[in-house]
């Protein structure tokens, strides 16, 4: 199961970058699957950290919080089971974190994204593995 999601979150991130709709149908393997909203979610955010890696490597601060990312804490997972307790603290973590990239600070901007990357990869850890390496892309070495 978890191979398949990685599958289809690889298949949306390669084919469409556009929010357009907040579900897609996806086929695989002769299979259709609606995107989930949280699956939706999380393509936003990566896109939103590769933006804001790019700018930091050009030496620009990331502006506007994106609020959509509020969401985190009621859109529908692929799978419901998924949702444990956890889940709740690690999306505060990771909200938490990427205030920060927002606001200023005598702290490095590079270790505040990284603070941010490794917040998805500490969630991801314990539920949906498969994203792993994409994640660690983000990373600012």
């Amino acid at each position: 199961m978890k191979r398949i999601i990685f599958l289809l979150v690889i298949m949306l991130v390669a084919s469409c970058k556009t929010e357009e709709k907040k579900e897609k149908v996806i086929i695989t393997k002769g299979k259709t699957a609606k995107q989930s909203e949280m699956a939706a979610l999380m393509l936003q955010m990566y896109d939103k950290n590769a933006e804001n890696k790019k700018l930091i490597l050009e030496g620009k601060t990331p502006e506007n919080f994106p609020e959509e990312f509020l969401k985190i804490h009621s859109a529908t997972l692929t799978n419901p089971s998924d949702k444990r307790p956890e889940f709740k603290a690690f999306s505060n973590f990771y909200i938490e974190n990427l205030r920060k990239v927002f606001e200023p600070s005598a702290d490095s901007l590079k270790q505040r994204h990284n603070n941010v990357i490794n917040s998805c990869i500490t969630c991801h850890e314990t539920t949906c593995v498969g994203p792993i390496p994409k994640i660690k892309k983000l990373l600012i070495r």
